[in-house]
């Protein structure tokens, strides 16, 4: 199939960036107002805008790590998108003061009377402490950007100097790194999503975060990528087999997603337990349970039929729009997630989640696309460049000098970028 590819000049990253941080300014003025209007609501909004962005950050630390552990084309394609995305974390570190304002309007486990009036156990009223709450919250942190930090220090030494054992480094710290991500991602769900509704539980909940989390990162990224391919210096590098092995990493996500969202599902229906099965029954009445349905038809049944096709999966502007659906689905699903948890139903101020998702993710965009261009787009002096993209070097964009770093940079801001 051919393409006709264009190059981004400075002017038009500018212009890009620009917009991005516009709509957020808007958004946020929306949120502002929200506040005032409803300060329940608000905080709702933007707990899910939230989580949703922190996904895509924390999804793309995931791949990046597992990227360093097994190789491949794919990764080497990924890794600037997957770098830029990890290294918003230190925004989100920010964007989730706010939420501190909230946790009385959120948590009802934060009043003490509440947690009597609903018979917490004593070990539960132990965890869901706001001292305990605030010092897990600060470890997550650390321990991600401290992760995020190394992966893209080491990565920049690499592009200035070719050295062999860099490929080890990553992966000495990435194997331990993805266990330290699965701790963490396991006190984060249980923090802010679970402990919303403080009686429920389930051992299946922080594995669901987790990967709902990967496959959003890896959807942003192919999104992206498929972008960065259609324009110069990155027109003619990703090849159809490229994007078939993006496409089934794609489709490994949502069908890990749906298996652990039905054990789910499977295990509390057999076990039918008063503790439990309520968790349900609010995400299935109401009409919630047609936002259930959405969920299974798109985040699940048709991603899952276009990309068991070949021809979806190498073409790029079908694997872009299944992307852009599952990304636009994990959303949803985090709507699903935390919304229901209010006694109000599906009563909600859609105007204010549409807010919250635009602000947040515009001040988000911003940030990422000025990371992306501070680096080259394809990492420099990768030991398995040659042997996984030997394309590159008929386009001239191998090697580490001045010029073929220049044919792989994203054009430099024409003023100083943010982040």
């Amino acid at each position: 199939m051919s393409t006709v590819s264009s190059s981004v000049t400075s002017q038009e990253w500018d212009r890009v960036q620009r917009k991005a941080l516009i709509a957020g300014a808007a958004g946020l003025v929306l949120c502002v107002a929200g506040v005032l209007l409803s300060p329940e609501h608000f905080f709702r909004s933007y707990l899910v805008a939230f989580n949703f962005w922190l996904g895509i950050s924390l999804g793309c630390l995931v791949i990046l790590m597992v990227q360093h552990l097994t190789g491949g084309a794919w990764g080497i394609l990924l890794r600037r998108v997957l770098e830029a995305g990890a290294r918003t974390l230190f925004l989100l570190v920010l964007l989730f003061l706010p939420l501190l304002a909230g946790l009385n309007v959120l948590y009802g486990w934060t009043h003490s009377e509440m947690a009597m009036r609903e018979s917490i156990p004593e070990f539960k009223r132990f965890y869901l402490s706001v001292p305990f709450f605030l010092a897990r919250a600060a470890i997550c942190f650390a321990c991600w950007l401290a992760l995020s930090y190394f992966l893209n220090k080491w990565s920049a030494e690499q592009d200035a100097e070719a050295r062999p054992d860099r490929a080890r480094r990553f992966r000495l710290l990435s194997a331990p790194g993805l266990v330290v991500y699965g701790l963490t991602i396991t006190f984060a769900s249980i923090d802010w999503v679970m402990s919303l509704e403080p009686r429920w539980f389930s051992t299946i909940y922080p594995v669901m975060f987790a990967v709902g989390q990967a496959l959003e990162g890896t959807a942003f990224a192919v999104i992206v990528a498929i972008f960065l391919a259609s324009r110069q210096p990155m027109a003619g590098v990703i090849q159809p087999t490229h994007r078939r092995d993006l496409g089934n990493l794609l489709l490994m996500f949502v069908m890990f997603w749906a298996y652990m969202s039905f054990s789910q599902f499977l295990l509390i229906w057999a076990e039918n337990l008063p503790e439990e099965i309520p968790w349900y029954l609010r995400r299935t009445r109401d009409g919630w349970q047609w936002i259930a349905m959405l969920l299974i038809l798109f985040q699940f049944g048709l991603p899952f039929l276009l990309l068991l096709c070949r021809d979806v999966k190498e073409n790029p502007r079908r694997l872009a729009a299944v992307a852009g659906l599952i990304l636009v689905l994990r959303f949803v699903d985090l709507f699903w997630w935390i919304e229901a948890a209010f006694a109000d139903g599906i009563s909600f101020y859609w105007l204010l989640d549409i807010a919250a998702l635009v602000g947040l993710g515009g001040i988000w965009l911003w940030w990422f696309l000025g990371q992306l261009r501070k680096r080259p787009i394809l990492p420099l002096h990768d030991p398995y460049q040659s042997e996984y993209l030997p394309e590159l070097s008929v386009v001239g964009c191998v090697g580490g000098s001045s010029a073929n770093v220049e044919k792989l940079a994203v054009p430099p801001p024409t003023h100083p970028a943010g982040g």
